[in-house]
């Protein structure tokens, strides 16, 4: 029980990181590498921004502003600078290790004795009884509130020019629109996303560490491709219900992985091969289909 738990806290913190991986990866189709670097900048801005003695869920706000600078400066250096867009996410990633550094002060920084989003605000209506399940509680409803508004964002037209903008940039053109202007402003919201998740992960972990998003986009990249590939078929489930319940599967792949005897070091190669299994498997499906 407490290692379902687990999963699905674990799942539900990083489902902010495979959202924002949806917008940059499956609708913008920019394999946007900065994610590695906005991921621990919204954790050491929550972290800074609780140790200065900001409100923990504003702290989280002021991540995802952070986060969405990050990715606006990305989207910058590719659409005027016309840098490749795996070289600008990459050149902001670097550019991002000293900055999280700058922020936090340092390498590691412990959050133990300050509150945060669960120990205050929402988390003290819970009963002590419940106390266990503080984690679950608090982002079920956050998860269901940002998903919802993801869901309304994508109906509207600038979700529909977003989403064209992925698929036919000259559509983008005919209907008066900037496509570079709308891919800045999705990689801002992309890695907006991200940078919140990083907040949430720090703050229920208690700690920033300055490497915690390595490997981030290709743990997102599972999460998404995982969720929108195996549950292909379903087509009344929405993509971002599907990059959710992907990002829960992710996390309980680890799970499984550790409690078949895998140890914490492996967790990186584990999640490459998870990865190249779910690009093949979804591969191979798409022949069978078209055979």
């Amino acid at each position: 029980m407490d290692i379902l738990m687990g999963v699905i806290e674990q799942g539900l913190t990083y489902s902010f990181l495979a959202f924002g991986l949806y917008i940059a990866y499956s609708i913008l189709d920019f394999p946007d590498l900065t994610v590695d670097g906005s991921f621990p900048l919204g954790a050491a801005i929550s972290v800074f921004a609780i140790l200065k003695g900001i409100n923990p869920a504003l702290a989280l706000l002021i991540s995802f502003f952070g986060g969405a600078i990050a990715g606006s400066l990305t989207g910058l250096i590719h659409i005027k600078l016309k840098v490749e867009d795996l070289l600008a996410g990459l050149i902001m990633q670097t550019a991002l290790w000293t900055i999280n550094l700058k922020i936090a002060g340092k390498a590691n920084v412990p959050i133990f004795s300050s509150d945060t989003i669960f120990t205050t605000g929402m988390a003290n209506f819970i009963p002590d009884e419940l106390s266990k399940f503080t984690v679950l509680f608090v982002m079920i409803p956050t998860v269901i509130i940002i998903k919802i508004l993801l869901d309304e964002f994508l109906k509207t037209k600038a979700g529909f020019i977003l989403k064209a903008c992925g698929d036919n940039e000259i559509l983008v053109r005919t209907m008066a629109v900037d496509p570079g202007t709308v891919k800045i402003l999705g990689l801002s919201f992309s890695n907006g996303l991200v940078a919140l998740s990083g907040g949430l992960v720090a703050q229920e972990q208690r700690f920033f560490e300055v490497s915690m998003g390595t490997g981030s986009m290709v743990m997102g990249l599972a999460a998404v491709v995982l969720g929108i590939k195996l549950l292909e078929g379903f087509n009344f489930i929405k993509d971002s219900t599907k990059v959710l319940i992907g990002s829960i599967l992710y996390k309980a792949s680890i799970a499984l992985a550790i409690a078949i005897g895998f140890s914490a070091n492996s967790m990186k190669l584990i999640t490459a091969i998870i990865f190249l299994v779910i690009l093949i498997a979804g591969r191979s499906r798409k022949k069978v289909k078209n055979a």
